[in-house]
């Protein structure tokens, strides 16, 4: 008895006080929590004030362009171009609805886009993945850097070899122009996939091995789910470059049918003058899409982050 009393008392010296409060259900208020709660909740004015200003190079632009596409031609040289149009036109959108062959411009647009999407996060991740787990041989090495220097090469300078290759090879077309943004877009989504591989632990590598797993099996079931935020990161930058681009559409495809909505936009461009407003309602209706995407999507992106973020 006189043992187990010593054990115990002189555990409990042993034991911080504060744990020893928390095990025996007592509360102690602590010094300063007060004021730790108070320094939490302050309002950092300058950043809030960097940001409110910073939104406004967002927010006026949009304002502007919604402004512009519910005015008629007399009403947007009337005025500043920033008052509220009274009436409100609609008719814009129906005219670009009409002159810019909108669905057909819109399907054309999403099947290249979700099509570079797909390929280029199935390519850029297995890529990745052999140079990430090779980086120490010279070969895969050289291959890096190869690929690194891609990045330097402007388009412009292999704008005209490359209209002639896809001519010859056929690949004029929504096929050709989502191997183009797969190729082109391989440099980058490489750079990035690499560095975040590298900080996966080879250990959960080797624990598969010894299970018997192929490399097939090693990156598909283990490596490739801990890439979503690095999925969709590159998701998000080569859906917005395939949906918005310009000129690689205008170079490569020659089949008026296949135009995308860039190019169906350009309809509003002419020699002397621009109609703005059908324009500007054009180029409302294109990013809606975007838009909608980005409000379904905005959660499964954060997720993603924030689990890589603690992995």
């Amino acid at each position: 008895m006189t043992t187990a009393t010593t054990t115990l008392a002189q555990a409990e010296e042993a034991v911080p006080t504060g744990a020893t409060d928390a095990v025996g259900g007592g509360r102690r208020p602590r010094r300063g929590r007060g004021r730790e709660t108070d320094d939490t909740r302050r309002i950092n004015w300058w950043a809030t004030a960097l940001i409110a200003v910073c939104s406004l190079t967002i927010i006026i632009p949009l304002y502007l362009a919604v402004v512009v596409a519910l005015k008629t031609p007399d009403q947007l040289v009337s005025g500043t171009g920033f008052e509220w149009p009274n009436p409100v036109n609609w008719s814009n959108f129906a005219e670009a609805w009409e002159r810019t062959s909108f669905p057909q411009a819109l399907t054309n647009t999403a099947l290249i886009t979700v099509g570079s999407v797909v390929f280029t996060l199935l390519t850029s991740s297995i890529v990745a993945y052999a140079l990430a787990r090779n980086i120490h041989r010279p070969f895969f090495k050289g291959v890096f850097f190869y690929l690194l220097a891609a990045l330097f090469i402007p388009f412009p300078i292999i704008m005209l070899p490359l209209v002639k290759q896809t001519a010859i090879l056929g690949l004029d077309n929504q096929a050709g122009m989502i191997v183009l943004y797969t190729i082109y877009g391989l440099s980058l989504n490489v750079f990035i996939y690499t560095a975040y591989i590298r900080s996966i632990p080879i250990e959960l590598e080797e624990a598969a091995r010894v299970d018997g797993a192929s490399t097939w099996r090693v990156f598909w079931q283990v490596i490739f789910p801990l890439l979503t935020p690095m999925n969709a990161t590159v998701g998000i930058l080569t859906c917005v470059w395939a949906w918005n681009d310009f000129i690689m559409p205008l170079v490569v495809l020659t089949d008026p049918a296949a135009r995308t909505l860039p190019l169906a936009q350009y309809v509003f461009q002419g020699q002397f003058n621009t109609e703005y407003t059908t324009a500007f309602a054009s180029y409302l209706m294109a990013m809606a899409p975007l838009l909608v995407v980005y409000i379904f999507s905005q959660r499964w992106v954060i997720s993603g982050v924030t689990r890589g973020s603690i992995k």
